[in-house]
């Protein structure tokens, strides 16, 4: 059980991720619970194919479009709280900013299988693949709502370049798909209550089955070219910052747009 920031922090320079048991209370998960269930339930009868066909998450969870203004301060509220403020300061001190949400669950369709990848590749090509991975990295904080059986990573990826096998399989190339095991893969299973850290930019996948619904938080450091990737509607308005206990994170985000 690591149980402080220095801890969290040199897991995570080592590492690219670390894990807290037990962080959240179960009163606090409850309160959490419920307004994602609101938002998930809104989500999939607008987007009801898709959610059948394909869909294993959705984003943009404190947005306007289904949920109210009280569930979207409550959101913020936690997001920013001291106990998820604690670890993002941890890890990224200069000025961390608010990104995105993300709500991971199981895809309806059985044929559908994990896949490893790093978040980068939907952005760059191999060379900025390789760039990025070696400059300023988006954190996910992810808060899993029911237990589940978690995320698989590749310790040490958020720094170093793929090897041979774990290349063909995120690339899916050889013969490989990007589905198949690797030898370097290490499962963190998740409890509801239970927090994991881990960069975007290392090789990793979700895990599907049991009762997967886990929030994801992605934060990013102020010093870092992503303030282009955060959609003005998943921030709070000005009305909100006041209900905000500690506003910071978004504050952060607001002031990058208003210098770009």
């Amino acid at each position: 059980m690591l149980k402080s920031s220095g801890q969290w922090q040199r897991n995570y320079e080592e590492q690219g991720f670390f894990v807290v048991r037990s962080y959240f209370s179960v009163g606090e998960i409850a309160e959490l619970r419920a307004v994602v269930l609101k938002f998930h339930q809104l989500w999939q009868q607008d987007n009801a194919t898709f959610y059948q066909e394909e869909a294993f998450n959705s984003s943009l969870i404190t947005g306007s479009e289904y949920l109210a203004s009280d569930d979207r301060i409550a959101l913020f509220n936690f997001i920013s709280s001291k106990k998820v403020m604690d670890i993002v300061e941890s890890v990224i001190a200069n000025k961390p900013a608010f990104m995105n949400t993300q709500l991971f669950f199981n895809p309806v369709n059985p044929a559908q299988k994990d896949f490893w990848h790093r978040d980068c590749q939907y952005d760059h090509d191999l060379a900025g693949q390789k760039l990025a991975i070696q400059q300023t990295q988006v954190l996910h904080l992810r808060v899993p709502l029911f237990d589940e059986l978690g995320m698989e990573l590749v310790p040490e990826t958020h720094k170093r370049w793929d090897n041979e096998e774990e290349f063909n399989v995120r690339q899916e190339e050889k013969g490989k798909l990007s589905s198949d095991d690797l030898s370097t893969g290490k499962k963190i299973s998740l409890a509801a209550g239970d927090l994991l850290v881990f960069s975007a930019d290392m090789i990793h996948r979700g895990l599907y089955g049991l009762d997967r619904l886990a929030l994801d938080i992605l934060v990013f450091d102020s010093a870092g070219d992503f303030v282009d990737y955060v959609d003005d509607d998943c921030l709070p308005d000005n009305s909100m910052l006041d209900k905000i206990a500690d506003p910071r994170l978004f504050m952060n985000t607001l002031n990058l747009k208003s210098a770009t």
